[in-house]
């Protein structure tokens, strides 16, 4: 185990029954180049007005797969209104009716759906990781989600060496419901992911 699983080992206990606002003040303190990321799934206003509470100019990365519901749009410019968020869109590189000649939208079994998720989501996220080269990226990963997500904790690292922050690790949709209630935030529902499909599945994002 090396000092850095040490270090978030230790941190993730003392910020265990710490409020979002504390965890994400803290992160802020240790940032250089900060960034959140949506998908504008629900409760994703939660991070969104948490994190934009304490920081009105941090850039907001949204990877747009092209797929998402008419609900999702709508809802997704009423949040960047209602909290003056500083968006910053990616798109694949190729358009849906262009991807749809070739690929159409793969189901999980067929073995066209890792070059779907390629297209659609990793390569745009990276993109933007790149361009950005954040320090510190909050997201609004909580347990119970997946397996995977169980047992990462608070404060995990990317891949690539990144501090994820994830505010809301241990709240319950009721909390947040209460949340979203207290601070006048909209919520939607009617979310579709093309590259999970199942809610306890992984994309490949954040492994």
């Amino acid at each position: 185990m090396n000092t850095v699983e040490i270090t978030i080992e230790q941190l993730n206990r003392k910020f265990k029954n710490a409020s979002p606002q504390e965890i994400i003040q803290w992160a802020l303190s240790v940032a250089q180049k900060p960034v959140v990321t949506t998908n504008y799934r629900p409760y994703e206003s939660a991070i969104l007005h948490a994190v934009a509470s304490e920081k009105n100019d941090i850039d907001v990365i949204w990877c747009d797969t092209g797929y998402n519901t008419p609900q999702t749009y709508k809802h997704a410019e009423k949040l960047k209104e209602q909290l003056n968020l500083n968006v910053h869109l990616y798109v694949p590189k190729q358009t849906v009716a262009h991807r749809n000649i070739f690929l159409g939208l793969p189901t999980i079994d067929d073995p066209n759906h890792q070059t779907f998720t390629e297209q659609v989501k990793l390569e745009p996220f990276r993109r933007a990781m790149n361009e950005h080269q954040p320090d510190v990226w909050f997201t609004n990963l909580r347990k119970g989600q997946t397996a995977f997500r169980d047992k990462i904790g608070i404060l995990s690292r990317s891949k690539d060496g990144v501090l994820k922050v994830s505010p809301f690790y241990h709240w319950s949709d009721e909390e947040l419901d209460t949340y979203l209630s207290e601070h006048n935030l909209p919520n939607e529902q009617v979310y579709f992911d093309p590259t999970k499909v199942e809610n306890n599945r992984e994309c490949g994002l954040h492994i």
